[in-house]
């Protein structure tokens, strides 16, 4: 599925691609409803469609992805609440040692995450995956989400990738569309990026887990 040969750049998205996406779901889905619930003395069913309504209006924005934003608009402290479920974080299946062939294949590795940086570096605290990445940078530091095509204008003009040998891989359809758009020659979506849900991603190439790309070994 890939020539490693045509490849000099390989960008990841980190929840759902790099780390299991259940965490994240079952943040938002569960734990915070519920935490919301007690710190406002609502009951859940309240408590879940409040958020719901609040958060569904941001998707796709800058917004969506702040830890801040979201602490400020809901009146409770976001990422104290991730905290608490922290032994979810957990990374995918054969991520380490793909980046670490890839490091021995001498491709530069970027993480490039619409996560908050709050949230950057809780999961990098648990996983420690950073000391396999060449970069990490979140969009905020870049002041557009990756879907938009400001987000990639302003990473190129920082790093200097040629778009033609990069492969970009996230697990977000309209992420992948953004980057096509810009160019990006190579890209591969993520089959199963909750490890608790079935889905399978059609409009592009996807794969389960990194094994099924592995370079060989030197």
């Amino acid at each position: 599925m890939i020539d490693w040969n045509k490849i000099d750049t390989v960008m990841f998205d980190m929840d759902g691609t790099l780390l299991d996406l259940h965490f994240d779901n079952y943040f938002w889905l569960e734990h915070l409803p519920k935490r919301y619930a007690q710190i406002h003395q609502v009951d859940f069913a309240t408590a879940t469609q409040r958020l719901k309504d609040h958060i569904s209006q941001y998707e796709g924005t800058l917004q969506w992805y702040c830890l801040e934003f979201w602490s400020d608009a809901l009146k409770v402290d976001i990422r104290s609440l991730k905290a608490e479920v922290k032994h979810k974080i957990q990374i995918r299946p054969h991520v380490k040692e793909f980046l670490t062939r890839l490091r021995q294949h001498h491709k530069k590795c970027l993480l490039v995450t619409n996560a908050h940086p709050q949230s950057l570096s809780l999961k990098l605290e648990v996983t420690k995956i950073d000391q396999y990445l060449d970069i990490i940078i979140s969009s905020h530091e870049l002041k557009h989400p990756k879907e938009a095509q400001a987000f990639w204008r302003e990473l190129q003009a920082r790093e200097h990738f040629d778009p033609q040998r990069t492969l970009f891989v996230d697990d977000t359809v309209r992420v992948l569309r953004s980057a096509q758009e810009f160019g990006i020659q190579h890209l591969l979506g993520i089959h199963q990026p909750d490890s608790q849900q079935q889905r399978l991603m059609t409009e592009f190439p996807a794969i389960h887990h990194f094994d099924e790309i592995m370079p060989p070994a030197l």
